[in-house]
């Protein structure tokens, strides 16, 4: 078996555009970047970092971003009142739903340049009317990616990221995953990206996930064609004749996906080749459905893994749970349960909560992301409890990261099953009641809907 240490540094050769010269490092890049293992950092050394890292974007974005320092003085807060971990109950939290509280047309991009921290390049807007994936266009264009998710109501979450964030949050993702399953990754190997292709979408499951294909030699994509906001629109219900004929193609589209995800497979099992999945479960699941109609199974064994993440409604009434999933993965595919992990996220943040191979339980990146359980008058609970889940946020370089979400969790002081030593998250995660069902994954499977996986 491969050294942790040197299956990391071969990680990190292969993504090493994604690191920041040392020489430019902040408490927060020493946070992310140093660990060689974000999940086994000591609790000393990890709550060092943590309130460094914490404090440093705090004072970031109280400086350099004109909306939030007003949140703050209105909430009669300052960097100088924060001393202590204790005291990170007192940075003021802004509600999720602030990020789809937008107007239209040029206002759009003066909202996001509101939001932004620090200054922002030239953007250039040409239609005088534009529409959302214009104004996001102008501004991706100029160095800074918009990425987008949105809720069964169809309204987006938008949240703009300069390269460095976005890099930042891209590593994070891929050594979060790739150190759970060790010693499974390598360069050499194969992979399926069940999720839009990222250089043709906004959508932020879709593309964070463009470091995949620096990981990993070889990767086929699920959805291989542009995916907008418009085009969510008409395959989520856009009505007259295009949104229909969008929807019709959408169906046919979602039939060949799920062959030519079959015929890869079988590809894999022929040349005994090491392979990845990575993305909606939704996809994977209408994979094994129409294997299990057909009588068929693989049995790939320790030489695959499943990395998913952003939904678990299979059809808009019925709701797969994990244990269900990674059975299934375990029954048709033969890969073990240790080497199916899920991943909990959001376009909001850049901490990425990872299923333990031994207990699948959610780990938190403990070093540069503080979370915490809030109760029905957003009081800060303790462990063991239930409740709405927020987050301080250190990697969120160009927007405040410090937000409360409509997700319900039960946060636990450390692992019931593994030695990992950081905080976690019960692995059952619901929504708020009341909140409706959002998720970069829920977003694929209404756009891609039919009866495929029936």
């Amino acid at each position: 078996m491969i050294d942790f240490n040197q299956y990391i540094s071969n990680y990190e050769k292969c993504v090493s555009k994604y690191i920041p010269p040392k020489q430019t490092w902040t408490p927060v890049d020493e946070a992310i970047f140093k660990p060689r293992d974000l999940y086994r950092i000591p609790l000393k050394e990890a709550k060092e970092m943590q309130f460094k890292s914490i404090k440093y974007a705090f004072n970031h974005h109280y400086e350099k971003n004109e909306f939030y320092n007003n949140f703050c003085k209105e909430h009669k807060v300052t960097p100088k009142d924060i001393k202590s971990i204790d005291d990170f109950n007192k940075i003021p939290l802004i509600p999720d739903k602030f990020f789809k509280d937008y107007p239209k047309g040029k206002d759009f991009a003066t909202w996001i340049a509101n939001i932004y921290t620090g200054e922002l390049p030239e953007i250039v807007i040409k239609n005088n009317k534009p529409t959302y994936d214009e104004v996001i266009d102008a501004f991706n264009k100029a160095g800074i990616c918009i990425t987008f998710s949105s809720g069964t109501g169809g309204k987006h979450t938008f949240i703009p990221r300069d390269q460095r964030t976005f890099y930042t949050s891209e590593y994070a993702a891929a050594k979060s995953l790739l150190t759970m399953i060790y010693p499974l990754w390598e360069y050499d190997a194969f992979g399926y990206l069940l999720m839009p292709n990222p250089k043709k979408t906004n959508v932020y499951a879709g593309k964070a996930l463009e470091i995949y294909f620096d990981a990993v030699k070889d990767i086929s994509v699920a959805i291989d064609r542009e995916v907008n906001t418009e085009l969510i629109r008409l395959t989520m219900g856009g009505k007259g004749i295009k949104g229909k004929i969008i929807q019709l193609l959408a169906k046919r589209t979602s039939v060949k996906m799920i062959d030519d995800i079959i015929k890869w497979l079988e590809l894999r099992e022929k040349n005994n080749d090491k392979f990845t999945m990575v993305g909606a479960p939704y996809i994977l699941y209408a994979v094994m459905k129409k294997l299990k109609r057909e009588g068929r199974s693989f049995n790939f064994g320790e030489k695959a893994g499943i990395g998913t993440g952003g939904g678990w409604k299979v059809h808009e009434h019925n709701r797969i749970p994990f244990n269900d999933f990674q059975k299934e993965v375990e029954e048709v595919l033969g890969i073990p349960g240790k080497y199916c992990l899920d991943v909990y996220a959001m376009v909001e943040g850049n901490g990425w909560m990872v299923h333990c191979p031994e207990g699948h339980y959610l780990h938190t990146p403990y070093s540069y992301y503080q979370p915490f359980v809030l109760d029905e008058e957003f009081n800060q609970l303790g462990y063991d409890e239930s409740g709405r889940f927020a987050f301080l946020d250190a990697a969120a370089g160009s927007y405040p990261g410090f937000i409360v979400t409509g997700d319900q969790v039960k946060l636990l002081e450390h692992c019931p099953v593994c030695d990992r030593p950081g905080p976690v998250l019960d692995p059952e995660v619901k929504r708020v009641k009341g909140e409706e069902i959002r998720g970069c994954a829920e977003e694929v499977r209404r756009m891609l809907s039919s009866d495929i996986g029936k």
